[in-house]
């Protein structure tokens, strides 16, 4: 049975993936290392508002377990070494430099893990792979740790998350199915059983499925190709929709209730983001590519093709809209998360939609509920496209969304808080110049109020 597990990354996987299984193993000894000083001190901070993760629910996953039997730390070595399962959750960004650039993942900090594990552990481990990776990554950090020459033994397991960025905490308490793919020899067996009886304590073990390690592996990158698949396929519809008429949600509404569709991803909006879709979708194309299978990877490459098209197709309607120019006018825009119910920007639509008006000359003035400011200058800094200061000066970040929207020629919402349904919309109406535009990227506004008080109203797939 196992008694002590570490954690090695503590961001949007390992933090709240760690915190429940603490929770609901009272007996085993999580820790969580990272070697980012300032994100372990938020995690053991009093104020679990501050988590450096926002998720629903987190906090008080936190609260219960934090000092009982979960621990967050900077001390790598030590966690290593004490543990006998070791998850490895770092980043497995698209690589922006040499071979495979701008496709491939880039696997230096899971390399550096299996070398830091192989220099440190004493004792046999076993060790899973929970960030995202290529198919056959296993294979290279066995390669890493068994040729330490230490003797210790090593099993590596794949786990990958199937994680829903703002249900993150429902998701780990009720997954619709965990995976673990491992070696079919009786050592990988039994260190599969050992994750297997992990969750079993909470997970029904007709939901636990286990397979080899590849097809664990290749798992998640084929259910993140197929959902993000589906919103550029309704997305390409939203384009037609507005050609010709129709109302994309009553499309995705009709088709949603096909039993072999179902309405799941089928929301038509600006583009999707967050950390997987883009980044595991590239990654598929770079192994089918690297195989020679290139009608697969022009296949799968579509889908990117497909939603960059929607994010720029969003910004040039607002430039058309207001007068084919929005030099010097003021943009508000309510969202900078690439989703709801997380803090989470990575590949934000917002970020490129800004980057573009920005290139127009507008002013921008944004507001999120939770996305910090040092994190959207970062963002737009992160792209190069203009000097920091230039950036600076094009943006204003707001804390409140009526100061946001004052005197603002435009609306666009790029996030689908639910709090923006409740705001006093004629009070914004009041305070904006007008003609008083609201481009609503998630279409989660209701267009007959907004038009009734005086607002222009576009959304997105609908006249």
């Amino acid at each position: 049975m196992i008694k002590n597990i570490c954690c090695i990354g503590a961001g949007y996987v390992g933090g709240p993936t760690m915190a429940v299984i603490a929770q609901k193993c009272p007996h085993i000894k999580v820790t969580v290392v990272d070697l980012n000083t300032e994100r372990i001190n938020a995690w053991n901070g009093e104020d679990l508002s501050k988590l450096p993760v926002y998720e629903p629910g987190l906090d008080e996953v936190v609260k219960e377990a934090r000092g009982r039997n979960l621990f967050f730390s900077t001390e790598v070595d030590k966690a290593i070494d004490e543990a006998e399962m070791i998850f490895i959750s770092v980043n497995t960004p698209t690589k922006t430099y040499g071979i495979g650039k701008g496709m491939a993942a880039d696997l230096k900090y899971i390399e550096l893990c299996a070398r830091q594990i192989a220099r440190v552990a004493k004792t046999d481990k076993i060790v899973v792979e929970k960030s995202t990776l290529p198919v056959r990554t296993a294979q290279a950090i066995k390669d890493i740790l068994d040729n330490t020459g230490n003797g210790v033994k090593y099993q590596i397991l794949s786990n990958p998350e199937f994680l829903a960025e703002g249900t993150a905490i429902e998701d780990l308490f009720a997954p619709d199915r965990v995976l673990i793919g491992g070696a079919t020899s009786p050592e990988g067996e039994k260190a599969v059983q050992a994750l297997v009886d992990v969750y079993a304590n909470w997970v029904p073990k007709d939901r636990i499925l286990t397979t080899n390690v590849w097809s664990s592996e290749l798992s998640k990158l084929t259910a993140n190709a197929f959902l993000a698949q589906r919103v550029s396929s309704i997305n390409a519809m939203s384009e037609l929709c507005e050609k010709t008429g129709a109302d994309v949600n009553e499309v995705a509404r009709a088709i949603g209730m096909d039993s072999r569709i179902g309405p799941k991803f089928l929301k038509s909006s600006v583009g999707f983001g967050g950390s997987c879709f883009q980044k595991d979708i590239l990654n598929m194309v770079y192994i089918a590519k690297s195989y020679g299978l290139n009608e697969v990877a022009d296949y799968w490459e579509q889908v990117i093709i497909m939603n960059d098209h929607q994010k720029r197709r969003f910004a040039k309607n607002i430039i058309k809209t207001l007068y084919n120019t929005v030099s010097g006018k003021k943009i508000a825009f309510l969202g900078w998360a690439f989703k709801k119910d997380t803090n989470d920007t990575r590949e934000s639509a917002a970020i490129y939609v800004a980057d573009d008006l920005l290139s127009e000359q507008a002013n921008i003035a944004i507001f999120d509920p939770k996305v910090e400011p040092e994190q959207i200058h970062f963002d737009l800094n992160y792209l190069e496209t203009r000097s920091k200061e230039e950036n600076a000066k094009g943006i204003s970040i707001e804390t409140n969304p009526y100061e946001a929207c004052k005197n603002a020629h435009a609306i666009a919402v790029l996030t689908e808080w639910d709090e923006f349904k409740e705001y006093d919309w004629q009070k914004i109406y009041d305070n904006m110049l007008k003609p008083a535009f609201v481009f609503d990227g998630r279409n989660i506004l209701d267009k007959a109020t907004l038009e009734k008080i005086g607002f222009k109203y576009q959304g997105i797939g609908s006249r």
